[in-house]
């Protein structure tokens, strides 16, 4: 993996039970997310999702990219068209660096209306994932089998 490389991308139905269902998992109980009259009496079209939903929309694909090991850091979003029923989000991502094992990813999801999201997010990745190369003259350093490590409680890296 080095900076440059793209994620697949994730096509995300928008339907009325997930932006409701988002709405109650998080706790979110205001009338725009769950009823079409009030969201239309506050100016909107219909009910549409709130950035809860979508943060968690956002951590499944890079979950589902980087597997259940991988440690989301800081994941920086900010919402813009709106996710209505009936559209499809779908979410691009770009790694724009890779070093220590942490990789920042340029994160892009789309509507029929626009940007519905931009941000980015810094992920922990598990052993073995992170290939940034090294420079020509680095020296590889091999352990013994029968070497320890330290592992740190989450949290404190």
């Amino acid at each position: 993996m080095k900076a440059g490389d793209e994620l697949p991308a994730l096509t995300i139905p928008i339907t009325r039970t997930l932006i409701v269902a988002g709405a109650l998992a998080s706790r979110d109980y205001q009338d725009v997310h769950h009823d079409t009259e009030a969201a239309r009496e506050k100016g909107s079209p219909d009910i549409f999702m709130n950035i809860l939903t979508t943060n968690g929309l956002v951590g499944r694909y890079l979950t589902d990219h980087f597997g259940p090991r991988c440690v989301l850091h800081k994941v920086a979003i900010r919402l813009g068209a709106p996710n209505y029923p009936g559209d499809t989000m779908v979410l691009r991502g770009t790694v724009t660096e890779v070093s220590d094992g942490t990789a920042v990813v340029r994160i892009v999801g789309a509507n029929g209306l626009g940007h519905h999201v931009t941000g980015t997010a810094t992920v922990r990745l598990p052993e073995g994932t992170a290939t940034a190369s090294l420079p020509e003259d680095a020296t590889a350093v091999s352990l013994p089998e029968d070497a320890t490590t330290m592992t740190l409680p989450e949290g404190t890296a």
